[in-house]
């Protein structure tokens, strides 16, 4: 390019609205200095991968070669099924146009800042930004512990039914920030959230029903989590005792009215009912989340109490391999299109 057309393209993109210009300065900025530490974590993600032997993403056959490149990332082949694949290809960073983003996007995220906040840090629309945050926690949810050890502790807790972001709603008026149920204690209009916690600290928290929670949903819930040697500690509700003696578990029934919050100065179920308490306060700054992705807002703030809040480095990086390593099939008109749903 001749000196006087560079001088018309610095002229040109000076006319220029700010948006358009910070696209025109991030896309220079990609294509020329490209992220080494994206690159790092992509390759330790290939690492962890295929750590059991090279497969195919598509139909697992080990039988693949090389292919080409594309956007200077590796692609392969499958000789079995024919198709193509890269090392993102199943996982919340495929198709991504701008893969080296989403380091400090996982550095947003475990810092609380809004979608709104976290665009203004990274240059991308708050929209894009709310869709790599629920294909990252699609991939989270799928993480799971093996088994509760030692006493465990289970209680549900109740959300407000919501269709935030729903344009046309009509069984009922909106409502603003969340509002109120128009019924009186726990509705069909109440989410129930069954949280499971054992004095290790696994965790398992699930949307289980809408209303009072019934004793069959608690084991398609956490069921498959609890051991023959679990002992069960929760409230008064009948329907957990019927489930201990079906499961022939040790129970104990905290009732307070008869025996306080503690039995024999051990057994309670008070770790758990705090969860309950950080998770609502946690869930207070987003003003609402939609019931049908609640799912995945539990899966966050387990996360985040996992690693204690902690935004380091290799918290960063790990966030990002691990829901990497999850098979993730969502699309932007799948989420968008997403209905609520129980277990």
């Amino acid at each position: 390019m001749s000196a006087k057309g560079f001088r018309n393209l610095l002229q040109y993109i000076s006319s220029m609205d700010k948006p358009h210009q910070e696209r025109i300065y991030y896309e220079i900025q990609r294509k020329i200095f490209p992220s080494n530490a994206t690159t790092r974590v992509i390759d330790e993600l290939r690492d962890k991968r295929y750590s059991k032997g090279f497969n195919c993403a598509h139909c697992k056959s080990n039988s693949v070669a090389r292919f080409d490149k594309y956007n200077g990332r590796q692609r392969y082949k499958c000789k079995n099924c024919g198709k193509t694949f890269s090392d993102l290809t199943n996982s919340p960073l495929q198709g991504t146009h701008y893969p080296e983003k989403w380091i400090q996007f996982i550095d947003c995220m475990l810092k609380g800042m809004s979608l709104r906040e976290s665009s203004k840090e990274l240059g991308v629309h708050h929209v894009t930004l709310f869709y790599w945050r629920h294909k990252v926690l699609a991939a989270l949810e799928q993480m799971q512990i093996e088994q509760f050890e030692g006493i465990l502790e289970v209680d549900e807790t109740y959300f407000l039914f919501s269709e935030k972001g729903k344009k046309n709603i009509n069984d009922r008026k909106p409502r603003k920030r969340g509002g109120v149920s128009q019924f009186r204690g726990i509705s069909k209009e109440q989410v129930c959230v069954i949280v499971g916690r054992d004095r290790n600290k696994n965790t398992v928290s699930k949307v289980a029903c809408l209303g009072r929670i019934e004793k069959t949903q608690v084991e398609k819930t956490i069921g498959r989590f609890i051991s023959n040697d679990a002992i069960l500690c929760t409230d008064g509700w009948r329907g957990y005792k019927t489930y201990a003696i079906e499961k022939g578990l040790v129970h104990y029934r905290i009732d307070t009215k008869k025996m306080g919050y503690v039995i024999k100065g051990l057994f309670h179920i008070q770790n758990v009912n705090n969860y309950h308490g950080r998770l609502k306060q946690w869930l207070d700054r987003f003003k609402g989340v939609a019931s049908k992705y609640l799912d995945h807002y539990l899966a966050w703030f387990h996360l985040l109490e996992t690693i204690e809040f902690e935004a380091t480095k290799s918290n960063l990086k790990d966030m990002l391999i691990f829901a990497c390593l999850f098979p993730v099939d969502k699309t932007y008109d799948s989420l968008r299109k997403s209905k609520f749903m129980i277990a």
